[in-house]
């Protein structure tokens, strides 16, 4: 089953992202991930299997930032691999949900329209939809959303 957590803080939220997900290993899951956001730019970790190699490639590539989504996910769409982990995200947004995306294939045509790359999931077409929609600003706000953005 997956699980999300979310944080915003004046602090580095890495360390309570991977303890949030910790908490959530009891659920069952084939692999996690986490997207932050450090001066207006996004940084992403993901990992295939255990919450201890996410753990594993942060302490060789460690990401910082004030605020933070975290995801362990079990396949119910697509192979449970480091390209189908979340958060799946592109330079000014970073996705995470559970459960299936039911207009899929609305997603899948506008975004062929638009020649966009295809994923085994819908989610990485969610994060370059919602980029298109804030496609006004050339970088991520300085401050996350805090309500949800609806496609």
């Amino acid at each position: 089953m997956c699980g999300i957590i979310g944080i915003l803080s004046q602090e580095n939220v890495t360390p309570r992202l991977i303890e949030g997900l910790s908490r959530l290993e009891y659920r069952g899951y084939d692999s996690a991930g986490i997207a932050t956001l450090n001066d207006g730019a996004i940084d992403r970790s993901r990992a295939k299997g255990k919450l201890a190699n996410l753990k594993d490639k942060l302490a060789a590539n460690p990401i910082q930032g004030n605020a933070g989504i975290g995801h362990t996910r079990w396949a119910t769409h697509g192979g449970p691999t480091e390209d189908n982990a979340h958060p799946h995200a592109t330079e000014k947004v970073a996705v995470v949900h559970n459960g299936i995306i039911e207009n899929y294939a609305t997603l899948k045509s506008e975004l062929k329209k638009n020649k966009s790359a295809s994923k085994q999931t819908p989610t990485p077409k969610s994060s370059r939809i919602s980029s298109t929609i804030t496609s006004n600003k050339e970088t991520p706000p300085k401050t996350p959303l805090t309500r949800p953005l609806h496609v």
